[in-house]
Parts: C-alpha cells; sequence; structure tokens
C-alpha cells in the first residue's frame, strides 16, 4: 500500500512533498480529524543506516512523545506499518522556517527578534529542564506557524542527558549539528557539555535574526575556529545594535564552557526581558563594553560591516580541522525545507569513531 492509502486509512489526505532525503520524507496532510493540515515524516526502515534505527531515531521517537511546549513544534501521532515505514505526524510550520523568513524580508528589528529569541529559549529552558538537549539548533530548524511565533522542530539530533553518580551531567563524545551554529569544542573534536552546546547555537541564532548575516564564515573552518577562540563578535555598524543586545549575544558565545551562560541566565538577560532592566543601560557604555570587565566585551575590526556580512545560506556541514578531523564529522540534513529535516547522522558514536568518515561537502 502506498503512502496515501495508508494516511487515508488514518484520517489524513495528503497533500504536497515538503522535502525529501534518501530514507525520510516530509509530506503536508490535512486530518480530518483535527480540521487542518499537518506535516508528516515517513521514513523507511529498510533504506536508513544502522545507527539511525539504533540510535536516533528511537531517542527521537521518544523525546517527541514527552514533549509538550507552545514553541515547539507539536506531535499528534506516530505509528509504523508492517512494511517498516515510520509515520509522525506534527504541527505545520505553515510560515516556513525563520532562515528564509529572514533571507525574505531581511534582519528583524530588536522588539521582533526580542519576541521570537524569548519563545525559542522559553523552548530550550523546557527542554534543559527535562534533560533533554537539541543539538541541532539553527534558523531552519525553527518554523513559524500562521501569526510569526517560533515553533522549535527537528529532534532528530536530540537526547536525554545522562548523569553521573555526583549528579553531574556527562559530557557527550556524539559530535552532530552543522558547523556554522557548532561550538568551537564541537569543532576540536573535545568531549562537550551538551546543554552549553545548544548555548552558543542560540548566541548564533540571535545574531542571525538581528543582523541578517551569519557571525562566522565557515568556509575556512579552521580559521573561524582561530576567530571564536579569541572570543571576537563582530557586528555590522548599520544596524545600530543596542548595547544591551550586543552584550547577551557576546556572552552567548563564548568559547570558554565554564563561562558560557545556562539558559535561565539568558532569559532573565536585560534584554530579553522587554519591561526589566536587569543591569542598567548605564552599564553598557556606546560601544557595547561592559564596564565590568573584559567579560562581556568584544574586538570589533576595522570596517566590521564588510568583514561580518557573511551571506546567509542554508549551511552545509563542514569537516573539522582539528586533531580529531578524520574520526568527526558534522553531517548535512538532507531535508531543508519547512516540515522536519531528517536523517540525523554522526560518524562518531559515543562508543568510538567509525571508519572511513566520508567527503567533507562544501
Amino acid at each position: 500500500m502506498d503512502d496515501a492509502a495508508i494516511l487515508k486509512r488514518r484520517g489524513y489526505i495528503m497533500g504536497i512533498n515538503l522535502g525529501e532525503g534518501s530514507y525520510a520524507k516530509v509530506k503536508s496532510a490535512y486530518s480530518e480529524r483535527l480540521k487542518f493540515n499537518v506535516a508528516v515524516k515517513i521514513i523507511d526502515r529498510k533504506k536508513a543506516p544502522a545507527d539511525f534505527l539504533e540510535k536516533f531515531l528511537p531517542r527521537e521517537i521518544e523525546i517527541l512523545a514527552m514533549l509538550n511546549h507552545h514553541s515547539i513544534i507539536k506531535t499528534y501521532e506516530i505509528f509504523e506499518t508492517s512494511d517498516g515505514k515510520v509515520y509522525i505526524v506534527m504541527e505545520l510550520g505553515v510560515q516556513g522556517d525563520l532562515l528564509e523568513f529572514i533571507k525574505t524580508r531581511g534582519a528583524l528589528q530588536e522588539d521582533d527578534a526580542r519576541k521570537k529569541f524569548h519563545q525559542l529559549s522559553s523552548a530550550i529552558k523546557y527542554c534543559h529542564d527535562l534533560d533533554v538537549v537539541h543539538r541541532d539548533l539553527k534558523c531552519e530548524n525553527l518554523l513559524l506557524d500562521k501569526d510569526f511565533n517560533i515553533k522549535l522542530s527537528d529532534f532528530g539530533f536530540s537526547k536525554r542527558c545522562l548523569r553521573d553518580d555526583s549528579g553531574r551531567v556527562t559530557l557527550s563524545k556524539t559530535f552532530c549539528g552543522s558547523a556554522a551554529y557548532a561550538a568551537p569544542e564541537v569543532l576540536q573534536g573535545i568531549p562537550y557539555q551538551p546543554k552549553v552546546y545548544d548555548i552558543w547555537s542560540l548566541g548564533v541564532i540571535l545574531y542571525i535574526m538581528v543582523c541578517g548575516s551569519m557571525p562566522y564564515d565557515d568556509s575556512n573552518i579552521k580559521k573561524m575556529l582561530r576567530i571564536q577562540k579569541e572570543h571576537r563578535v563582530n557586528f555590522p555598524r548599520s544596524k545600530h545594535l543596542t548595547g544591551e543586545c550586543k552584550d547577551l549575544i557576546y556572552r552567548m558565545l563564548q568559547p570558554d564552557v565554564n563561562r558560557r551562560p545556562q539558559i535561565d541566565e539568558i532569559l532573565s538577560h536585560c534584554w530579553v526581558q522587554p519591561k526589566a532592566k536587569g543591569m542598567s543601560s548605564a552599564a553598557i557604555n556606546k560601544e557595547g563594553e561592559s564596564s565590568q570587565g573584559t567579560e562581556t566585551s568584544w574586538t570589533p575590526e576595522p570596517n566590521s560591516d564588510k568583514k561580518s556580512a557573511t551571506k546567509l545560506e542554508p549551511r552545509k556541514e563542514a569537516q573539522p580541522e582539528t586533531k580529531a578531523e578524520e574520526e568527526t564529522v558534522l553531517e548535512s540534513r538532507q531535508l531543508e525545507t519547512p516540515g522536519v529535516t531528517s536523517e540525523p547522522s554522526t560518524k562518531e558514536t559515543e562508543e568510538g569513531p567509525l571508519p572511513q568518515p566520508p567527503e567533507t561537502h562544501t
């Protein structure tokens, strides 16, 4: 029986194709029960790699079933057929994804960015409080509903955090995500704190929201890493960003994992709070540097308008240029359309690297 017939039996009238990869695709469908359109991710077990079937898919299904937050894409139903196809029926991001929105309309005004970023941060806090980490935060995975509210999607790389005997979250060794959004420790192949990794990606997303460009050029990973480790963040002067906004971005793009803020600190930052001042504007001078010291300063370069305006495109993944570069690869997602991209696959498992990583995609 084909997909349309299977979905029809479950009360869905299949619509257009939203995206397709080697072993998964996303279709739109009309739900006769819900009386509105949904997205259906269809995964073919017969075509999927073993590590996806054994690790990533069970994690995604488990996590999707437990999440219930207004800024996270809802999962309505998950079912599987006898021939090995898994159907995940989800909320449809009717206004597309944030990347396309910014590419079409340009950078957001700070008030709009604040609203959307607060929605996203609330979703991440909800996940982190449940010890769930996303590990693939990027603009393509932030869908927009009919009112242009943020809906976090694609939990294909997500996992439940493990804790040691003392209750501390253990480090992750599975290196995944998109290079342009990946924290320096991940690019270097260092075992990382998964919640802290999410925070770096949040910093990249907020930069894109308010600047309309990428904070770092990932066409040269080695050079990008050097700039990141020097804690340099260049802001386009033409955007006239407030010091509070630049301060928050700078804090999140902190290369020292022990100094990078947690999600509660981000939500309590003065810029995120529409009315609360938290830190007075006077504490941040006109150059955007905190009078508290170097922690909240950045290193602007001459003509930073040109140097920070990295072209905003869907980011493909690059191989980390570190001593572990032969062992870790950041994988690209094959479904880049609104809906849910799937096909998470890393070439480093938590038990050790797999041999012969694929070629770097450029």
